[in-house]
């Protein structure tokens, strides 16, 4: 396994996105038993204070019980990012919201995986890979529709747009 990568370009220039071909559901539970039963098939499992968040496949989901109302898919970045690395989450939800793209985040140890709408799966995965290259789409430059971003995380996606050679 290679060392963290903290530098943001270094993570976005090599985040090397990948979908998944399973769809996801977020769940949510105060029942300790369905807890109990959802948390080994869960890919993910997170406690707030309102229950016990799970990410589970579709399939798994309606046969415990739970709205399957938005199904997602998961791309993986696979650069082994630092948890203290600075920027990538940020270029990165930028380059979906300027496709109009919701994405939910899950930092992990070694990688960032993020959720999107299944429906909106393969746009999110081109998206992510122009940010990656620093292309545009149809001439169009990649950030065209972000002008209601964060100036901040404007700035960061802009400046790795502008260093990529």
């Amino acid at each position: 396994m290679t060392h963290p990568i903290r530098d943001t370009r270094a993570m976005v220039a090599g985040m090397n996105p990948v979908l998944d071909p399973a769809e996801y559901v977020f769940c949510s539970t105060s029942d300790p038993a369905l807890a109990t039963e959802a948390s080994p098939l869960a890919l993910s499992v997170f406690r707030e204070r309102e229950g016990l968040t799970v990410i589970l496949a579709g399939s798994d989901a309606e046969k415990l019980g739970f709205p399957a109302a938005l199904p997602m898919r998961r791309i993986e970045l696979t650069v082994n990012s630092a948890l203290d690395g600075v920027g990538l989450t940020a270029a990165v939800a930028t380059a979906l919201a300027a496709e109009d793209i919701p994405c939910n985040v899950v930092a992990a140890f070694h990688h960032d995986h993020l959720f999107v709408p299944a429906a909106l799966a393969e746009r999110a995965l081109s998206a992510l890979q122009a940010l990656q290259s620093g292309t545009t789409r149809n001439g169009v430059p990649l950030l065209s529709r972000a002008a209601d971003a964060p100036a901040a995380t404007l700035e960061i996606v802009n400046r790795l747009r502008d260093e990529t050679p």
